[in-house]
């Protein structure tokens, strides 16, 4: 099909609920979803810490809305770096996470001192807590990390490579020559132009910005516009890959 087709969609795909321990516990299904709509947000990603057992309630809560949500994980790697799976099934997301749950960090959670793990369903009502080492790292490192995302039918993308604690530049000092990533992230402190600017060596891949959202006010900030036929995770992947006419706007595309 022709461009004619397609049009521009916004999308923030790093978006924490009250599961992530450094969360707010406002960060509820229903929550999200209204705060997304009234940000004109099209499509979000759930990617909590090591973890997707909340997405499937965003997912359901977000049905009668016309948002699109995106089932994923925000995965701490054995060299301690963020990256964001994210998968078009929720069977995929709990596969994936079952790995993750296998090779993560022994111990329990200290509420005390990390915070609340809440899971919640689609009526914001408390189902449990998560009581395992969530914002603790797996023992998954980086090449093994990104080829598991792809197994499992994801897209593996760098999370705020502009930051010095979890990210692939902080701990490495570089992101791996080769590395198959789908993507890299900004953080909300910088614009996509500022983040192509400061990263030239990484003009190979897709840039996206996200909110790296904890509490709602954080919803929707300096999200990404692709151009694509629908809000959509195929349609996504085609964007992040520049097929077909699908792009990432605002200096985010492949150069």
């Amino acid at each position: 099909m022709g461009n004619e087709g397609l049009r521009e969609i916004t999308v923030d795909l790093h978006v924490h609920t009250c599961l992530s321990p450094c969360a707010t516990l406002d960060m509820t299904p229903r929550k999200i979803v209204a705060r997304a709509v009234e940000m004109k947000l099209n499509m979000i990603a759930v990617t909590d810490h090591n973890s997707a057992e909340n997405a499937g309630a965003i997912m359901r809560a977000a049905d009668a809305s016309p948002l699109t949500v995106v089932p994923g994980l925000e995965v701490t790697s054995a060299e301690e770096a963020h990256v964001l799976a994210l998968f078009g099934e929720l069977a995929q997301a709990m596969a994936f996470q079952e790995l993750i749950y296998d090779r993560l960090q022994p111990g329990e959670n200290n509420e005390d001192l990390f915070g609340l793990q809440v899971i919640a369903n689609e009526q914001d009502e408390v189902e449990g807590m998560n009581p395992r080492l969530l914002i603790g790292a797996t023992s998954i490192g980086i090449d093994e990390l990104v080829s598991a995302i792809h197994a499992h039918g994801g897209l593996a993308i760098a999370s705020h490579i502009d930051r010095e604690m979890f990210s692939l530049v902080g701990s490495l000092g570089f992101i791996p020559p080769g590395l198959p990533l789908d993507g890299v992230e900004i953080s909300r402190r910088l614009s996509l132009v500022e983040g192509r600017q400061r990263f030239p060596e990484y003009a190979h891949y897709p840039f996206v910005a996200s909110s790296d959202a904890h509490d709602l006010n954080q919803l929707g900030v300096n999200p990404t516009t692709i151009r694509a036929e629908e809000a959509a995770f195929d349609e996504l992947g085609r964007a992040l890959r520049s097929e077909d006419g699908r792009t990432l706007l605002g200096d985010g595309a492949l150069n």
